[in-house]
């Protein structure tokens, strides 16, 4: 889910660039940064982004480059002629100078001064949508980009997690006659120290038998696999329920490593656990 887009561009005197970093996320995070006054560019990317991903963090930024301008003055003549006619109509007191050019250009509203507003034309919120567009496009590709390249890893571990559980399935601690003879040994050693119900001491071998026995597990193991590799094949956004999947197989990695009488199959429930875990943290990248 990570990757970078830049689109830019200029619209008459201004100079545009969005630009979008996408960082992995259990969910789906779009936070926006835009200049005062464009707003409405911000939630036009903001939506492209919610309507195109599902999941990761995205940053999302505009620059504008504006070139510096001179504010143009204007003289309101209208009402700086009726304040002069009005100065001429009004009796002038003794010792009170007459009105000069220098006052009636201080009134208030006689000078105006206009700035470039360009800025904000409708020519540029245009270019600012259509720049949206080939951001959260490049985006994308850069992601499936990404992706591409994770999938022939998480293939990779799939297949090296099947390869364990077959091992486990094939496993000779696994074979019912060395199952007896541990069983027998320990029978065994244990008779040596005391005197034991023959019937109740094989009910108790028969039950650590049946907990031993890691069938389920493996049955389960080989279903999320399978599971994990139709999704895959199907593709869309499937990172969260890989995720789930992740889960699941470490759970029965665990409970392999915990029934395991033997060391043999403690190596081969230790190396599992450990892709999975590989895929696990492989899994969160992928939307």
């Amino acid at each position: 889910m990570t990757g970078f887009a830049r689109a830019a561009g200029t619209t008459g005197p201004v100079q545009w660039a969005w630009e979008v970093r996408s960082v992995n996320g259990r969910g789906l995070d779009v936070r926006v940064r835009v200049p005062a006054g464009n707003d409405a560019a911000g939630e036009v990317a903001r939506t492209a982004l919610q309507k195109t991903l599902s999941r990761g963090q995205c940053q999302v930024s505009l620059n504008l480059t504006k070139p510096e301008t001179t504010a143009r003055i204007r003289v309101n003549e209208a009402l700086l002629a009726s304040l002069a006619e009005a100065v001429a109509r009004v009796p002038r007191p003794d010792g009170l100078a007459p009105a000069t050019m220098d006052g009636l250009l201080g009134v208030r509203g006689v000078i105006e001064s206009e700035e470039d507003e360009s800025a904000a034309t409708d020519s540029l919120a245009r270019d600012l949508a259509e720049g949206v567009v080939r951001l959260v496009t490049d985006l994308v590709e850069v992601r499936r980009a990404e992706g591409r390249q994770l999938q022939e890893i998480i293939a990779g571990q799939l297949r090296a997690m099947a390869e364990l559980t077959h091992a486990a399935e094939d496993c000779p601690a696994r074979k019912p006659e060395a199952v007896r003879a541990r069983l027998a040994a320990t029978v065994a050693t244990l008779m040596e120290v005391g005197s034991f119900d023959q019937d109740r001491l094989h009910q108790e071998a028969v039950m650590l038998a049946a907990k031993a026995d890691v069938r389920e597990e493996l049955d389960r193991l080989r279903a999320h696999l399978a599971a994990a590799r139709e999704l895959i094949a199907a593709g869309g956004a499937i990172g969260r329920r890989l995720d789930f999947l992740a889960q699941e197989l470490g759970r029965e990695a665990n409970t392999l490593c915990a029934k395991a009488n033997d060391v043999s199959l403690s190596r081969i429930g230790l190396d599992l656990k450990a892709v999975v875990e590989q895929f696990r943290e492989q899994v969160q990248n992928v939307e």
